[in-house]
């Protein structure tokens, strides 16, 4: 990758000319132009001599502090740009191209000179303890002293002493060398820095697993299949900078013991996801359509011991692998990971609430190579009838080589009370997550591997099928929201990109209409699924149906939402067409009169369009709707559509005129306030073979003919306003209307019963 060769240089291993070169290109982008001027010179004077000398003039420009600063702020978003970002970075802080390039080689290079000056001090001080204990050692042994009177020792006590010594000696040693493996496992590279260094353990290649004794150590894999990028786990149990986790009480012996626990699980579970990810490893089987993975029980219960224990009794099993390209490079997608708030805005539609409960691990060297966090997550599928999927994980994030990075997830419950009863867990998170490797130009290739036990029965028979067949929750569905939106994300960023709209919106303007519109489907997405990050109250009343959910909810200082009770209700259907043509007519504004009642009656027009993706769906618009009369004015709708190989997504929402001016302008789209309704449609998991999958098999028999669709329905309106405000069975009833009208039309528009 540009730029990476450059640097790749170790304090022992300096090739000259590679080291000058760094140092020109260190030279040239620390002035930001230190070349000379050589206009007006004579070939005379450019050929040498004193006279010319004294006529060079040198053109000196340090970086302004703002310059530095988006630098910087670029950086640790994106420590590798490509051609195009560093473009877009030169035009707008004024600089050439070259220096943008020169000064982000020089920063990866002061950060890896730092790293490993941290890592010599330690380890040097490490050394120097031994050599001392080691001296004094041997000038005890050369001039013995008998420790009662005084005067020489007799034979036998020097024999003693001696054997002592050398059995303290050993366990020195014994510590350094654990030290070292432990230094060489996290940060991906073997130490020889030390006068007698200890043997790391080696695979036979570079692009082979080593899995040892207990899963690690060196020595060829278990598995005997290469990884695709070439991994490699060191040695070692334990880790620095450990802290203890939030909520865990008792003695210092007992915390200790926890953590260390925490500690050996979260690094069994990063060799589980190892030995899965290998290529045509013989835990995973092709589906009927021979390009999914799914989990082969028998060997995986063969080759690989659950680092969590056995399986609750009458959850069942839902496992798969999945690869893609993203445009987005390995060191901004571990920081994403790594991150709540930003990893929920990666995975939007999957993520419900993410927080960071402790940190046990920041990582070495100001890197996330080494890092444990202990986290809380919530993962949804966009509907009522399926619970949301609360655990508390560790992830573990470890670099094993230039450009290649592993992120694990693994389920732990610590922190409760032995002598209470165990709480009810509905869902388990085994070994899961990521390994990426970087790819040229800024992308990146990335295997994802998920697998989960569940208790089935919680969940509505409807959406079985597409659970246990992988497409609810699976790896692929992981990948596909990835790569949308890191799709959208480099269209945005790109200044070439134009707006294919009615209205030309600046660069700002476009930045706020995005920003909105991602509250607005965050905000629909909390309406459909009881997650914890928003407080509902959920209604049970006799005069809804089974497959209704409806909640409430009272604003009162969320300029985001009008002020008053929100009622909030979704139910899911099954619809006989296919996810492609239900979606293509939801977001059509030309036949949105025969589903929505604030069409008026007629077609709306689309005035606003802001591409999100390659795809036609993938979009923001804004569309008006028809004037009943000349004297109301047109009624704006915000709309938010995109479709990827998992789910499809219609959400609108009807908004102020005035307010959406600002916006477009370039405003704070917080003070917007938003009642988001829309649709959310997945497959209905049936294979049209009439195969399906039960508890990680295949089975043939009950399922119904492919090709069908799940609808999900959501409505958010206010019944009522504060101060008076109060829920009335009259807005119950009305919402609930609501959801079956608009799902008749639908349904008889498509002529489907």
């Amino acid at each position: 990758m540009e730029g990476q060769s450059e640097i790749g240089l170790t304090g022992d291993s300096l090739d000259t000319g590679l080291l000058g070169r760094m140092r020109e290109d260190e030279y040239e982008s620390r002035s930001g132009s230190d070349n000379f001027d050589l206009e007006g010179l004579s070939g005379d004077d450019q050929d040498g001599g004193d006279d010319g000398q004294r006529k060079r003039k040198k053109r000196y420009h340090r970086h302004t502090p703002n310059q530095i600063q988006e630098l910087e702020s670029f950086f640790k978003e994106c420590p590798h740009p490509d051609e195009k970002q560093r473009l877009d970075l030169s035009k707008r802080l004024g600089l050439e191209n070259k220096q943008v390039k020169f000064w982000f080689q020089n920063r990866r290079t002061q950060m890896k000179t730092q790293l490993e000056r941290h890592e010599n001090i330690m380890l040097r001080q490490e050394n120097d303890k031994l050599r001392g204990e080691n001296s004094m050692m041997k000038e005890a042994m050369v001039n013995p002293i008998c420790n009662n009177c005084g005067g020489p020792a007799i034979p036998g006590q020097i024999l003693f002493e001696e054997h002592q010594i050398r059995i303290e000696n050993a366990r020195l040693k014994d510590e350094l060398n654990r030290i070292c493996a432990l230094t060489n496992k996290f940060l991906g590279k073997p130490i020889s820095s030390l006068a007698n260094p200890m043997a790391l353990p080696t695979s036979n290649s570079g692009l082979e697993l080593g899995i040892g004794r207990n899963g690690f150590g060196g020595g060829s894999s278990s598995l005997g299949n290469p990884l695709p990028m070439g991994l490699d786990l060191g040695d070692g149990r334990s880790m620095p900078g450990i802290s203890s986790p939030m909520g865990l009480m008792g003695s210092s012996s007992d915390v200790q013991l926890e953590r260390s626990a925490l500690i050996d699980l979260a690094l069994a579970a990063m060799d589980e996801l190892l030995k899965m990810a290998q290529t045509d490893s013989p835990v995973w089987i092709k589906g009927l359509d021979g390009e999914r993975d799914m989990l082969n029980q028998e060997e995986y219960a063969r080759l690989i011991s659950s680092c969590i224990g056995p399986k609750p009794a009458g959850f069942v099993t839902e496992a798969t692998r999945d690869t893609g390209i993203v445009i987005i490079n390995s060191l901004a997608l571990v920081e994403t990971l790594m991150d709540a708030n930003r990893y929920a805005d990666m995975f939007q539609s999957m993520i419900a609430r993410s927080a960071n409960l402790d940190v046990l691990s920041g990582g070495i060297g100001g890197t996330r190579n080494g890092a444990i966090h202990l986290m809380h997550t919530e993962v949804q599928l966009l509907s009522p009838l399926v619970p949301v999927r609360q655990v508390r994980i560790l992830r573990f994030c470890k670099q094993h080589a230039e450009g290649v990075w592993a992120v694990v997830d693994v389920s732990v419950e610590i922190g409760h009370d032995p002598s209470n009863a165990q709480p009810f867990i509905s869902c388990r998170r085994l070994p899961s997550g990521c390994i990426v490797q970087d790819m040229p130009n800024g992308y990146s290739k990335v295997t994802w591997i998920e697998h989960w036990e569940y208790d089935e029965s919680i969940v509505h028979q409807l959406y079985r099928p597409l659970l246990i067949s992988g497409f609810g929750f699976g790896a692929h569905r992981w990948i596909a929201t990835l790569q949308r939106q890191c799709e959208g994300l480099a269209i945005l960023m790109s200044s070439s990109i134009s707006n294919d709209d009615h209205t030309a919106l600046s660069q700002a303007g476009r930045r706020s209409m995005l920003k909105l519109a991602q509250r607005m489907t965050n905000n629909f997405c909390s309406g459909v699924c009881a997650s914890s990050a928003r407080k509902w109250d959920s209604l049970q009343m006799g005069t809804l149906s089974d497959d209704m959910r409806v909640m409430t909810r009272k604003n009162v200082d969320d300029p985001g939402e009008p002020p008053g009770i929100v009622l909030s209700a979704a139910t899911s259907v099954w619809m006989p067409v296919s996810r492609q043509r239900l979606f293509d007519f939801l977001r059509d504004e030309r036949l949105r009169s025969e589903w929505d009642i604030l069409s008026n009656g007629g077609p709306m027009q689309e005035m606003v369009h802001i591409a999100k993706g390659q795809g036609q769906g993938n979009c923001v618009s804004l569309l008006r709707a028809n004037a009943v009369n000349a004297n109301d004015s047109s009624m704006l709708i915000l709309q938010e559509t995109w479709m990827d190989t998992s789910c499809s997504v219609v959400v609108y929402a009807p908004v102020d005129g005035q307010s959406l001016n600002v916006v477009m302008s370039g405003g704070d789209s917080a003070y917007v306030a938003l009642l988001p309704s829309g649709f959310a449609i997945v497959p209905d998991g049936n294979d049209p073979s009439g195969y399906g999958m039960s508890n990680g098999t295949l089975q043939k028999g009950g399922a119904s003919d492919g090709g069908g669709s799940l609808l999900t329905v959501g409505f958010q309106i206010l019944v009522n306003s504060l101060p008076t405000a109060k829920l009335t069975m009259e807005s119950v009833d009305t919402v609930n209307n609501l959801i079956s009208c608009t799902i008749q039309k639908i349904k008889a528009a498509l002529r489907v019963a």
